[in-house]
Order: structure tokens, then C-alpha cells, then sequence
């Protein structure tokens, strides 16, 4: 079983993957914030080192697929690699922050990965409105994110939603995440276990 969760920046992403697999017995695998060696040069100067950036991103991603898959074991992902494909790329591609070259260049690799890979079992779609985003956000308070704009989470969201509107890769879930307190309140956690459950048994 291969369960996936997408979202933009401070959607929850991370928290939700942490307490599903708490709760279904679940192998974690979390997006490489910490150890990532291009994010802060990133958000210091996008259009440097956008396409180092993305490259490392699918390479983590798609490592992670192949363990997945070798693993043969029950596994919650933070975060696709059609999220880096579909939406953050082509976002850095359409904002001049990446080369027609480089696009290009990455675009191929993209797809001769997909060749090999299939989606997740069920994917769940954590949906947020910007004042959500940035409050999570700053919540967090990561330093290197502290540049991101109002502008970049908007072009972003619109991404994801134009994404998710077309997605045929399996089963799917949408949460909205702005009516949803799944850390403080365990009826909401409830609520979303129940959801999965439900789509679950369809998986059967």
C-alpha cells in the first residue's frame, strides 16, 4: 500500500504524514528539507539555482519510489514526485526563474521516470487558502522561508488545483485544510481516518 500526500507550502503535509503513520502502523517518508543542500541558496537567489533545486528534489523523490516499491511494505509519502513536476517546475519555468533549457532538460528526465513509476494507491490533497499557507508558515518558522511571497503560494495554489482537476493516476482524497484542525482536535483527525478508511475498503 502506497499512500501519498500533496499540498502547498504549510498545507500540513509533514504532520499529517507523521500521524498517519502513527495511527495505521504506516513506514514514513518525509521530504528532505533538512539535509537539502540548495534550499536556502534558493530562496536567496531563485533563479541561480532553481534548476539544482528541482534536479535534486526528483532524484530524492524518485529514489524514494524505487524503496518504496522494493520494500513491498504499507508506506505514507510527504509529497509526490508529480507535485515537483507539475507544479513547481513548471511554475519556476513560467516565472523566469528557470531557463527554456533547463526546463527542457528536466521535463525529459521527468518523463522517462514516470515510464518506470506508478502513482500511489490513494492520494490525499490537503487544500489551503493563502492566509492558511502563510499562517502555517510563519508558525513554523523555518528562516529560509521567510522570503517566500504571497505571489509565489498564489501561482502555486492555482497549480495544485489545476493539477488535482485532472488527476487520473488512482484514488484520491481532497481535505480541506482550512476547516481542519487534525493536531489539536481528535475528532478531526477522526473525521479524516475516517475518510481514509472508507477508500481504503474500496482499495480491497
Amino acid at each position: 500500500m502506497h499512500v501519498a500526500i500533496a499540498g502547498n507550502i504549510g498545507s500540513g503535509k509533514t504532520t499529517l504524514t507523521r500521524l498517519l503513520s502513527k495511527h495505521y502502523k504506516w513506514q514514513a517518508h518525509y521530504e528532505d528539507v533538512e539535509d537539502n543542500p540548495y534550499l536556502d541558496d534558493f530562496y536567496n537567489q531563485m533563479e541561480r539555482w532553481s534548476f539544482n533545486l528541482q534536479i535534486y528534489f526528483l532524484n530524492s523523490r524518485f529514489r524514494q519510489i524505487l524503496e518504496i516499491r522494493e520494500k513491498e511494505k504499507s508506506v505514507i509519502q510527504d509529497r509526490t514526485i508529480y507535485e515537483d513536476a507539475y507544479i513547481f517546475a513548471p511554475n519556476l519555468h513560467a516565472m523566469g526563474l528557470m531557463t527554456n533549457r533547463d526546463f527542457e532538460n528536466y521535463r525529459s528526465l521527468f518523463e522517462l521516470m514516470e515510464s518506470v513509476t506508478e502513482g500511489p494507491d490513494l492520494l490525499i490533497y490537503l487544500r489551503s487558502s493563502i492566509p492558511n499557507l502563510v499562517n502555517q508558515i510563519h508558525k513554523r518558522g523555518r528562516e529560509y522561508e521567510n522570503s517566500i511571497s504571497i505571489d509565489y503560494l498564489s501561482r502555486l495554489n492555482e497549480r495544485y488545483e489545476a493539477w488535482i482537476h485532472g488527476y487520473d493516476k488512482g484514488n484520491l482524497i481532497i481535505l480541506d485544510v482550512d476547516n481542519l484542525d487534525f493536531v489539536d482536535d481528535p475528532e478531526h483527525l477522526g473525521e479524516v481516518i475516517n475518510k481514509i478508511d472508507a477508500e481504503l475498503h474500496g482499495l480491497f
